[in-house]
C-alpha cells in the first residue's frame, strides 16, 4: 500500500510517498481502507517535531481519516467489512489503509459524505467542547471568533449559532470574512484593516464580548482580552500565528475573565464518555445539513505536501484533505 511518511524532522517539505506492507488486524483492530485522511494546522507543526506530540520515526501525517472498513479483529464487535466509519487518529491517517482500534472508530450515517465526516471529527470536535463545555457558551451571549475563516474558525461560527450566539467572524481580508458570514456570522471584523479592541466594542455597545475563541494567538489575543465583557471568557484554542502570546495578567483581574485552555486530544483521552457524545451530536448535526463542515480542497495522496501547504500559507476556507483510495 502506498503510505506518506514523515521520516525526519525537517518539516512537510521532506514528506515522501512509499510502499508499505498492508497491515492485518489485532485482535481488537480493524483495518480500515482510507478514503479521506484530513489535514489540519498541527501538520505542519508534527513534521518538524514542534507538536506536543512526538510520534516515533517514521509516520505518517494526518490526524483524522473516513473510510470503509476492510477487515475485522477477533475480539471486534459491533463493526463489520463494509460498515463507513469516521476516526481520531491523532496521526498516521495519510496512507491507503490504516490497522485502528475499533472503539476509536464511530459509524458514518449514509446521509453523511465520507470526505465531511473525515474532516468534521477534530475541528468541530475541538469547537462543541471549547463553546459548550469549557466556554459555557449561553443563548443570546456575543461569541468573538479569531481566524474565523479556517477550519475551527468556520466551526466555531456554525456551532456559535447553533448554540444561540451573537457571532462576530474576524478575519484579516474581505473575502475570507464573506465565507464567514456565508456560514452564519452576524457581524465581520478585518483586523488587518480595523483595531480589533476597538471594533469588537463598537459591535456590543461597549459592553464588551463574553466568549472570544482564539485559535490563533500572537498580538490578536491581548487586544481580543483587552475587548472582553465582564465575567467574559477567553478559549485558548492554539496558536496558528506561531508566537505563545504572554498575557498581562491584570486584564483577566479587572474583567473578573477566565482564561480557560481546551485540549481535545486530552479531553478524548481522559473523558472518553463525553467525546463519544459529543461526536454523536455533530454527526447527527451534519447528517441533517445544521453544520456544513466545508471542504476547501481535495488533493490525491501524492501530493500531501501541497496540501499542507495550503494550511500553512493560510489559503484553506474550510478543511483540505488527501483522497486515500478509491473508497467512499
Amino acid at each position: 500500500m502506498k503510505a506518506v511518511l514523515c521520516t525526519e524532522l525537517a518539516g512537510y517539505e521532506a514528506l515522501s510517498l512509499v510502499d508499505l506492507p498492508a497491515p492485518a488486524p489485532g485482535p481488537e483492530e480493524v483495518v480500515v481502507d482510507v478514503a479521506y485522511a484530513a489535514l489540519n494546522f498541527f501538520d505542519t507543526l508534527i513534521t518538524k517535531g514542534a507538536y506536543q506530540t512526538k510520534p516515533a520515526l517514521p509516520f505518517s501525517p494526518g490526524g483524522e481519516m473516513a473510510g470503509v472498513v476492510a477487515a475485522v479483529g477477533d475480539r471486534v464487535e459491533g463493526l463489520a467489512v463494509g460498515d463507513r466509519v469516521a476516526g481520531y487518529l491523532g496521526y498516521g491517517a495519510c496512507r491507503e489503509q490504516v490497522a485502528v482500534q475499533a472503539d476509536a472508530l464511530t459509524l458514518v450515517p449514509d446521509e453523511l459524505d465520507l470526505a465531511k465526516a473525515a474532516g468534521l471529527i477534530i475541528t468541530y470536535g475541538t469547537t462543541l467542547h471549547a463553546l459548550a463545555d469549557r466556554g459555557q457558551l449561553r443563548r443570546g451571549e456575543t461569541l468573538a471568533v479569531l481566524g474565523a475563516s479556517g477550519g475551527v474558525g468556520i466551526a466555531a461560527v456554525e456551532i456559535g449559532k447553533l448554540l444561540g450566539a451573537r457571532v462576530i467572524a474576524c478575519a484579516s481580508s474581505a473575502d475570507k470574512l464573506a465565507f464567514a458570514r456565508e456560514r452564519g456570522a452576524d457581524e465581520t471584523l478585518d483586523y488587518a484593516a480595523e483595531d480589533l479592541k476597538t471594533r469588537l466594542k463598537e459591535l456590543t455597545g461597549g459592553k464588551g464580548v463574553d466568549v472570544v475563541y482564539d485559535p490563533v494567538g500572537g498580538a490578536s489575543t491581548e487586544a481580543a482580552v483587552r475587548a472582553l465583557a465582564w465575567r467574559g471568557r477567553l478559549l485558548v484554542i492554539g496558536f496558528a500565528a506561531g508566537e505563545i502570546p504572554k498575557l498581562p495578567l491584570n486584564l483577566p483581574m479587572l474583567k473578573g475573565a477566565d482564561v480557560r485552555g481546551v485540549f481535545w486530544g486530552a479531553h478524548v483521552e481522559r473523558e472518553p464518555e463525553a467525546h463519544r457524545a459529543e461526536l454523536a451530536r455533530l454527526f447527527a448535526w451534519a447528517a441533517d445539513g445544521e453544520i456544513s463542515a466545508p471542504v476547501d480542497a481535495v488533493l490525491p495522496l501524492d501530493q500531501t505536501i501541497e496540501a499542507i501547504g495550503r494550511i500553512a500559507r493560510r489559503e484553506a476556507k474550510g478543511k483540505v484533505l488527501v483522497r486515500a483510495s478509491g473508497a467512499g
